[in-house]
């Protein structure tokens, strides 16, 4: 049984075959991208601007489920939204396959990363968020999951607590997480009737390009069903009175295009703390991949679990303080 990871099969030549088969004809110039999940590709291409071709990492999701990311995507698009849709053939394809990968290519788009901190900004990401939640609000998804306190928060505790985490830490983190996840099963439960909607899901800096003094959407590889608070709250960062004002002006621009529910603030904590539970989980499982080691040395050592915990106590005191208000 051959232990070869299928990523590691994605040589230059097999990459520049697979644009190839869709059509297009390589000038051998190859790049790879900051992209760990999947991998992602610049490829040069004769006479034409480079392509951006995204390797979808196999058995994650199923094909019904990215191409109802590519959907959204489109609907998006079709309203005039700034996002970087998938490519489609002649016959209105945007998935392919080619060897053992399912693959999407997407034009490359240049821009810079957000200046989030300069409220003007805020505004108008608040105003584009609105735009997008009405759409993602007009249907759920039938087939990619949800971001819940189970899948998020209860799961990965159970994976880290009986693989990953030191013998010597375990009594402490299992006695944290028993703390936690009630707190975050009970926030879920008194928030009221909050219905979840398609969002991007992955709403931070990385995944946005300023171009022409506005903000472009990229990579929604990770959109699932979750409560509208989860596009918003990773781009507030700082103290409490600092977070207040950054969200004054996100939901000033957000109320103009879809109505913000102030009952989502008691959820912001909680999806912080599931967050940071599921990207400890989602480097332990993807640990096998070769280059999660080389590209995350720090992980899966006492350091990084005893600073984990020490996260996460602070999280316990997150949650059980006051959520945050709007001015």
């Amino acid at each position: 049984m051959s232990n070869t990871h299928p990523f590691e099969t994605l040589t230059p030549s097999f990459i520049m075959d697979a644009v190839e088969s869709l059509g297009y004809l390589c000038d051998g110039r190859n790049l790879a991208l900051n992209s760990y999940e999947n991998r992602v590709y610049q490829v040069g291409i004769e006479d034409q601007q480079p392509l951006i071709v995204k390797f979808y990492r196999p058995e994650r999701w199923s094909r019904e489920q990215i191409l109802e990311e590519h959907s959204y995507s489109y609907e998006l698009a079709e309203h005039e939204l700034p996002v970087v849709a998938p490519t489609r053939n002649d016959n209105g394809d945007s998935l392919f396959e080619y060897g053992p990968f399912m693959m999407s290519v997407f034009e490359r788009k240049g821009g810079r990363g957000p200046e989030l901190d300069d409220l003007d900004n805020l505004f108008t990401m608040g105003r584009l968020l609105g735009r997008m939640h009405l759409i993602g609000a007009s249907k759920p998804y039938q087939h990619r999951p949800s971001i819940n306190p189970q899948t998020f928060g209860h799961d990965s505790v159970e994976l880290i607590s009986n693989h990953f985490i030191p013998a010597e830490l375990k009594p402490a983190y299992d006695s944290l997480t028993a703390d936690l996840l009630p707190l975050i099963d009970k926030a879920f439960a008194n928030a009221g009737d909050i219905t979840p909607i398609r969002v991007h899901g992955d709403c931070h800096g990385g995944n946005l390009l300023w171009r022409d003094d506005a903000p472009h959407f990229v990579d929604f590889d990770d959109s699932r069903m979750a409560p509208a608070i989860q596009d918003i709250w990773m781009l507030l960062s700082g103290d409490t009175d600092r977070q207040r004002r950054q969200l004054s002006e996100i939901v000033d621009g957000y109320n103009e295009f879809y109505d913000f529910h102030p009952r989502e603030l008691a959820l912001i904590e909680p999806l912080r703390t599931l967050r940071m539970m599921y990207y400890s989980a989602w480097l332990a499982r993807r640990w096998e991949d070769p280059a999660f080691p080389h590209s995350f040395p720090w992980f899966n050592t006492v350091r990084y679990w005893s600073d984990h915990i020490l996260e996460l106590r602070e999280q316990l005191a997150a949650l059980q303080a006051p959520a945050i208000e709007l001015f």
